[in-house]
């Protein structure tokens, strides 16, 4: 990896690793808002899913009707984690890991990889303990990521902004960012690239690639479940300085 890169990755994830507590408060609030209004491990679960599946910005609406019509109407296949996991691959001795909950998701209408990425994150947060939650859908979740498992980060145009910021002559995409963060840190660590799009949309202000990396506060505004008090905004304010360093050409 190009010393340089390697640089800034490493800055780039010991100040995440530092601050992990601004984004988990974020999507803890979040986590809790579509699925606070539900009891039962189904409506749990369609809630996640159709959450996830509305954060993509074109969402196939009629090819994703045929995934929720499937789901729907075989609730006897989530009743646990490995069972929906059968019922995703179509394989009753697939290794019940995140990694195969990935690629299961993967497999289905209307998904593709950063929903399937952004819905197993999801998942383990609700049952590894961390975020306020214990067993939230599944008993037989794993709490813990398997070492030897891949986790993929949920890349998107924030991200990807990012990367390019890092490095404008690569063409960044969701396999080529993954490809080289699995390469260089185990998969806990991918958990903690996680928090990598609230820093990165928060920081970023117009559209494309080559968008301005400047504290927006207006995108804080906008997402609810940030805290709206000023001493909570200007400690994010002060952390996003430091995070805007680690990208000044200045340090390269």
């Amino acid at each position: 990896m190009n010393t340089s890169i390697n640089s800034k990755l490493n800055s780039l994830f010991h100040f995440l690793n530092e601050n992990r507590g601004y984004n988990k408060k974020v999507q803890s609030n979040s986590y809790n808002l579509f699925l606070a209004p539900f009891d039962s491990l189904e409506d749990r679960l369609y809630s996640v899913l159709h959450h996830i599946a509305n954060t993509q910005s074109q969402p196939k609406i009629d090819i994703l009707a045929s995934f929720f019509q499937k789901v729907y109407s075989n609730k006897s296949q989530l009743h646990s984690f490995k069972t929906f996991i059968n019922f995703l691959t179509d394989n009753d001795s697939c290794v019940p890991n995140y990694e195969s909950l990935y690629y299961g998701m993967l497999r289905q209408a209307g998904w593709g990889n950063k929903t399937s990425a952004l819905f197993t994150k999801t998942i383990y947060h609700l049952h590894n303990g961390k975020y306020g939650f214990q067993n939230s859908i599944w008993e037989d979740a794993p709490k813990v990521i398997n070492q030897k498992e891949k986790i993929f980060l949920p890349v998107d145009a924030v991200i990807e902004a990012v990367f390019h910021r890092i490095d404008s002559s690569t063409k960044w995409n969701f396999h080529k960012i993954n490809k080289l963060l699995q390469k260089n840190y185990t998969s806990e660590d991918m958990e903690v690239w996680d928090d990598l799009w609230f820093w990165g949309f928060i920081n970023q202000r117009g559209s494309g690639l080559t968008r301005e990396f400047i504290w927006n506060e207006a995108k804080y505004w906008a997402l609810i479940e940030t805290a709206k008090d000023k001493k909570s905004i200007d400690r994010v304010k002060n952390e996003s300085t430091r995070f805007l360093k680690i990208f000044d050409k200045k340090q390269s």
